[in-house]
């Protein structure tokens, strides 16, 4: 198959980088389930920018540099954020129902979350992604110009030293795709590879991540050759559901930006119902999550709890209603009435702020190979994501990728190698995975989590090291699965966490070691390149 452009993933990062394209290019989505399946689809709060004059761009600005902890690059930073109306914008020209307000300026209410200093989040109710998602997911299925491959894996993408014509430079010239349902693998050329894969959270035991979220664009373009930054910058959201029938169902931090309050639970004893952030950080519940999450951590081992409650019950019904209607659906579900109790909450791994180096268009290390949203390193989240940052991030880069891609011109074929599965068989033992995918998941937790160690680290360097050589092993000679695909880019992305985490010898934003407590003067993200090995 051929295309102008491949994109890999189907969040809001892919299709707008298709629906961008798509007026000039034939392009092809490729998405390993639903185009809805991706995390995009999962995020409630919404989208922060500034879309009112009692709000700056400075003032963004400055709240992205604080939660970022000296980490940000603030070019980056602020190319992102002074595009942010446009982007805005846009998604309402798409016909994205974002909640409105008529009193407000742009005519859409705008909400306040942990690390802002003003109201500058446009929400669709607490469903935003799923708005967003299902808006551009049916403009994207009517469009001629935009091939869907749904159920489709990327397996990895195709490079050559030699372009047509023989110019002697490394380039991306595709990739290829493992149709699942039927186990074929494909050839895609394309002109420009983009990906937009999503995140890693499921390296972790427990993530408000769907599935899809296994590190797979990055561990492509890290084998590619590609430099990856500040992956031991993992966001735990601090708010993740608490109950053993709901999988990874997050609470928005727009509760706590609304009023709602962390206390110890009734099996805190005498302390129930306390208040503990008050004592953590004077911005209390609408700290950045980072500190959220260690307090919650804290408090979880030092009074042996599982849980912590998030309360919001003093608010009205009619205003949780309107609100957070798919947070009180669902706990109603669960029996739990958010109007009358609290909300049983956990940390759980939710953003990885690291990822592929890119510049401003997308353009990764390899040429033609580009990475957008979460799959992505710009510099935007520094040391810790401020919330609702990471859409905004998804359309403006999306965008401006796209404005890049359009400006090349279009390569001659060049005959790509296909796949070659002649000297593999079919695996005999499918409980080796499931094993060592529940080991590398548990291990992670334990010791590569909120708070960190370095004898932890070196525990888990050690067992990522004896899984990398099984797994190689079994991809050598048996017949490729997704699980066997998602677990050898899940270890892939361990690896490069841990080395990334035992690299920073200091504690700073999402990364907290009790072997280096303080701060070094001078920040400096954590940059690895293949050579490193």
């Amino acid at each position: 198959m051929k295309f102008d452009v491949a994109i890999v993933g189907s969040g809001l990062a892919g299709l707008s980088v298709a629906l961008h394209l798509a007026k000039t290019r034939k392009v092809v989505v490729i998405s390993k389930r639903e185009l809805l399946d991706g995390a995009s689809n999962w995020a409630q709060g919404g989208i922060a920018a500034v879309l009112d004059s009692g709000d700056s761009y400075a003032e963004h600005v400055a709240d992205t540099l604080v939660a970022g902890a000296g980490l940000c690059d603030e070019s980056a930073t602020r190319f992102i954020i002074e595009h942010g109306r446009e982007a805005i914008e846009w998604l309402i020209e798409q016909g994205v129902p974002f909640t409105r307000d008529d009193t407000a300026e742009l005519g859409f209410h705008l909400t306040r979350e942990g690390g802002h200093s003003q109201r500058r989040i446009i929400h669709a109710a607490d469903a935003t992604g799923h708005a967003v998602q299902v808006t551009l997911e049916q403009i994207v299925r009517n469009n001629p110009n935009i091939t869907l491959l749904e159920h489709h894996y990327a397996i990895d993408v195709i490079k050559s030293n030699k372009l047509p014509g023989g110019s002697e430079e490394p380039h991306c010239l595709g990739l290829y795709v493992q149709d699942v349902k039927s186990g074929k693998v494909s050839t895609i050329a394309a002109d420009h590879t983009v990906l937009a894969t999503g995140g890693a959270g499921k390296v972790y035991l427990y993530t408000t991540n769907p599935d899809t979220a296994t590190g797979d664009g990055i561990a492509m373009a890290w084998r590619a050759g590609c430099r990856v930054a500040n992956m031991e910058f993992i966001q735990f959201h601090p708010t993740c559901l608490y109950h053993p029938y709901a999988k990874s169902f997050l609470i928005t931090e727009a509760v706590r930006g609304e009023g709602g309050m962390l206390k110890l639970p009734a099996s805190a004893g005498d302390a129930a119902g306390t208040r503990f952030m008050l004592e953590q950080d004077e911005r209390a519940e609408l700290a950045p999550r980072d500190i959220v999450a260690r307090a919650i951590d804290a408090e979880m081992k030092k009074r042996g709890l599982d849980h912590v409650d998030l309360d919001i019950s003093h608010k009205s019904p009619e205003f949780l209603q309107e609100h957070f209607p798919t947070i009180l659906a669902r706990c109603l579900e669960l029996g739990i009435d958010i109007t009358k109790e609290p909300i049983p909450v956990v940390p759980a791994a939710h953003y990885t702020c690291g990822g592929v180096v890119t510049d401003l268009s997308g353009r990764t290390d390899l040429p033609g190979l580009y990475a957008v949203g979460e799959t992505s390193y710009t510099g935007l989240h520094g040391a810790n994501r401020l919330a609702s940052n990471s859409l905004l991030e998804c359309i403006v880069l999306g965008r401006a990728a796209a404005q890049f891609i359009e400006q090349q011109p279009t390569r001659n074929e060049i005959a790509l190698p296909a796949w070659d599965e002649s000297r593999v068989t079919n695996a005999d033992e499918e409980v080796v995975l499931s094993h060592n995918w529940d080991e590398l998941r548990r291990f992670m937790w334990n010791y590569v989590g909120i708070v960190r160690t370095t004898k932890r680290l070196e525990r888990a360097q050690h067992r990522i090291r004896l899984l990398k050589e099984e797994i190689d092993e079994y991809y050598a000679h048996f017949r490729i699965t997704r699980d066997l695909l998602e677990l050898r880019n899940l270890v892939e992305v361990a690896s490069l966490i841990v080395h990334s985490a035992l690299s920073r010898r200091e504690s700073r934003g999402l990364h907290f070691s009790r072997d280096f407590p303080d701060t070094l003067p001078k920040a400096l993200p954590t940059v690895l390149s293949p050579d490193w090995r």
